[in-house]
């Protein structure tokens, strides 16, 4: 198994293969609007803009399990990462990221690259997973992790 072996629906509602993202480096965040690391966002977009034209995306996943962080529709959710933050990678549909109802893909995730100590739940906002070409998660970031305290880990992916 990989990520391309998943789908997801955009922000927007469409139902997409993460295959479409076969060749390329990814970054995979869970998100929050309303969270003390919501700043993350900028740094975020700035690693985006950084690499984007080097094979790497970066894929938005709002999740609203950790404290009530993320309670708007994914239309609002949306319009609040564009207009503050100028987002423009892609963003996904709200989901959770732990539990049994929890995206399969961050089901993937969390088994294939663990936390700290072994842990596989998804401690907070803003973890991070980064995957290689191949679609194989290789490092889990804690949410404290500032996006460019990953630049190196993803030039040397790419």
């Amino acid at each position: 198994m990989t990520v391309y072996d998943y789908n997801a629906k955009t922000i927007g509602g469409k139902e997409v293969p993460l295959e479409q993202y076969k060749g390329k480096t990814l970054l995979i965040v869970n998100t929050a609007s309303k969270c003390g690391l919501t700043p993350q966002f900028s740094g975020l977009q700035e690693l985006y803009d950084k690499f984007k034209g080097e094979d790497f995306e970066i894929l938005g996943f709002p999740s609203n399990q950790f404290a009530g962080q993320d309670p708007g529709s994914n239309e609002e959710i949306s319009e609040f990462c564009q207009l503050n933050y100028g987002v423009s990678f892609p963003m996904f549909e709200k989901i959770n990221v732990n539990g049994s109802a929890a995206h399969p893909l961050f089901k993937y995730l969390s088994e294939e690259a663990p936390g700290i100590l072994g842990s596989k739940a998804i401690k907070w906002n803003f973890t991070k997973f980064l995957i290689d070409a191949e679609g194989n998660p290789i490092k889990r970031y804690s949410p404290q992790t500032t996006p460019d305290k990953i630049e190196d880990d993803i030039r040397k992916q790419l």
